[in-house]
């Protein structure tokens, strides 16, 4: 390893150290794996060695996330792996500006941010605009973030109501072999709502909310014929949404309203000879500047990093 230049990094406290080197100091493997540098900690000082330019944008990665710490930001092993991968791209300016921003704090104290910059911007544009679509793979948290912006939306009196729907379509399975009435068949398809609800709000908080009709919960067909004003609307899974059911739905918003739209293209679980409304609207309303369409990629992944491999193997396979 050829050691042509060094730099250091001070820290103030020994608080500093499992933050920023991790745990038996793993974030300092990953870093001398990607940059080819050799790190030497020694007390309270980091010493880096190795090429000028990688030691310089080293020592910038590491002086913006102690920052962090500094600040008060409990830095995670995952949030300093997308932190090296925005220093190597030369975005290290950016990681502070990523994860100060808070959207919510739970009912158990979870704090709700951003984790990667695609996720900001999809923030950025739920701030900005009444008609957001987030279209992208699965673990990039698209529903989970409307659904904090809800929240936050309720708490705040912004709106009155939340509206969160989905369509019934099955994956390779049929409704009607699935026991129960047809609330208890259509059930199984909303959960990952139910679920994401009582991690944001609290079982018996969603539980109060849902019986006085503050929240709603159902498939997309009970949308039909309503006008929603004052309520932020998310529909789900819209990639199995028929084009006339896509249409339906974006007609139902009413004024103070607030509709945010989520999807995955490759995942259509459509019959055949059946076009996703999805993938159709975005043809459709393009050109409509008053309307976002955010756009996250398997870099935007927030879940065990196989998933982004699975994705991208998936990707090439198709592409072959």
């Amino acid at each position: 390893m050829t050691k042509d230049y060094e730099d250091k990094v001070y820290l103030k406290s020994m608080d500093e150290v499992i933050p920023l080197l991790g745990k038996f100091d793993e974030h300092l493997s990953l870093v001398e794996d990607s940059f080819k540098i050799q790190i030497i900690p020694r007390g309270d000082e980091l010493t880096f060695h190795g090429k000028k330019e990688d030691v310089r944008i080293v020592c910038s990665l590491f002086q913006e996330l102690l920052s962090l710490i500094r600040g008060g930001h409990p830095l995670t092993t995952p949030e300093f792996i997308y932190a090296l991968k925005l220093a190597r791209t030369g975005q290290t300016g950016e990681i502070k500006g990523l994860f100060e921003d808070l959207v919510l704090v739970t009912d158990r104290g979870k704090k709700i941010r951003a984790k990667t910059l695609g996720q900001k911007r999809y923030l950025d544009a739920l701030n900005r605009y009444d008609i957001v679509f987030c279209i992208g793979p699965a673990g990039t948290g698209k529903t989970y973030l409307a659904m904090a912006m809800a929240v936050l939306a309720l708490k705040s009196k912004i709106i009155q109501r939340m509206v969160l729907t989905r369509p019934a379509v099955e994956a390779g399975e049929h409704l009607g072999f699935l026991p129960g009435d047809l609330h208890d068949k259509v059930d199984p398809y909303l959960r990952p709502l139910y679920d994401a609800l009582y991690d944001l709000m609290g079982v018996e908080n969603y539980t109060k909310h849902r019986e006085k009709g503050i929240i709603e919960v159902a498939p997309l067909a009970y949308m039909r014929g309503r006008t929603l004003d004052d309520s932020f609307i998310i529909l789900d899974e819209a990639q199995n949404t028929t084009s006339e059911q896509m249409k339906m739905f974006l007609t139902r918003m009413g004024f103070g309203s607030k509709a945010v739209i989520t999807g995955d293209i490759t995942q259509v679980d459509l019959p055949k000879g059946k076009f996703s409304g999805l993938m159709e609207v975005i043809e459709i309303l393009k050109d409509v500047k008053e309307i976002a369409f955010v756009y996250l990629t398997d870099q935007d992944v927030v879940r065990h990093n196989l998933v982004q491999k699975i994705i991208k193997a998936y990707e090439k396979y198709q592409e072959e």
